[in-house]
């Protein structure tokens, strides 16, 4: 891989996007390498929790690639669009939960790849913005759609039909970052959160994550029938036998093994 770094340890997956003369930014072929590592990652029994940074102390990802966009038709645009789209949903969808440490600039591409995530970290320095219609275009990579989700219709109108940006602190009070840290402490806060989600049962983590992300989609009725499949899976493992019975013998609850 030329564009992505990727260690493992402990259950955890860091993948840092390392891109730095284009301050990360994504082209077809960082979305390639993206693609792969997700594929092969989901593959991965030993992965219970993914990271996902940029390179450097500048951006997490400053957008996709204009130099690669700017002489595109609308054909082209259409299906650079759909294999966007398509990475993002590897995120969204991805098996295990998937936390973003934003550490910089996450901009138009970068904003995108963030929402993609199911958890967001970001530093004090990181800052976000949709600068996409100051260049003729709309947000392409899903932003229109998981930012109006997430923050509503009018937060969404007014990031991205004005370009503002807005930093870390704004960014969790509209509900977009969970947690504001300093610079340094970002990853390791996010090794923190992945080692805690980590410890947890992997089925029903997993399961908890299909039951939300899935049911987002879902009337309420339809949500709560998929709800009971996702609880009735978790009494087929080990770990939900073992757990609640070393609960009712007031006994100490043994590492979970994910089955």
């Amino acid at each position: 891989m030329t564009y992505i770094k990727l260690e493992k340890a402990d259950g955890l997956a860091l993948l840092t996007i390392d891109r730095p003369e284009g301050l990360n930014a994504l082209n077809r072929e960082v979305l390639r390498e993206l693609t792969q590592v997700l594929l092969d990652l989901a593959d991965d029994d030993q992965v219970r929790a993914l990271i996902i940074t940029g390179a450097g102390d500048r951006a997490f990802v400053a957008g996709a690639d204009i130099a690669e966009m700017v002489d595109m038709d609308r054909s082209e645009a259409e299906m650079f669009a759909r294999f966007g789209n398509r990475v993002m949903n590897q995120i969204s969808s991805f098996p295990v939960p998937v936390i973003a440490a934003v550490n910089g600039y996450a901009l138009g591409g970068g904003f995108e790849l963030a929402l993609a995530c199911d958890l967001r970290l970001a530093s004090q320095k990181a800052s976000f913005a949709f600068p996409e219609t100051g260049l003729g275009i709309t947000p392409g990579f899903g932003g229109t759609q998981r930012l109006a989700r997430l923050a509503g219709p009018m937060t969404a109108m007014d990031l991205i039909m004005t370009g503002r940006r807005i930093k870390a602190d704004e960014a969790r009070a509209l509900g977009i970052v969970m947690e504001v840290t300093d610079q340094e402490q970002l990853l390791d806060r996010a090794r923190e959160l992945g080692r805690t989600i980590a410890s947890e049962a992997p089925v029903a983590v997993r399961e908890a994550k299909r039951a939300i992300m899935q049911g987002l989609d879902l009337i309420l009725v339809e949500g709560l029938t998929l709800e009971e499949v996702c609880f009735g899976r978790c009494f087929e493992t080990k770990d939900q036998k073992r757990a609640m019975t070393s609960f009712l013998n007031k006994e100490p609850i043994e590492e979970f093994e994910g089955e």
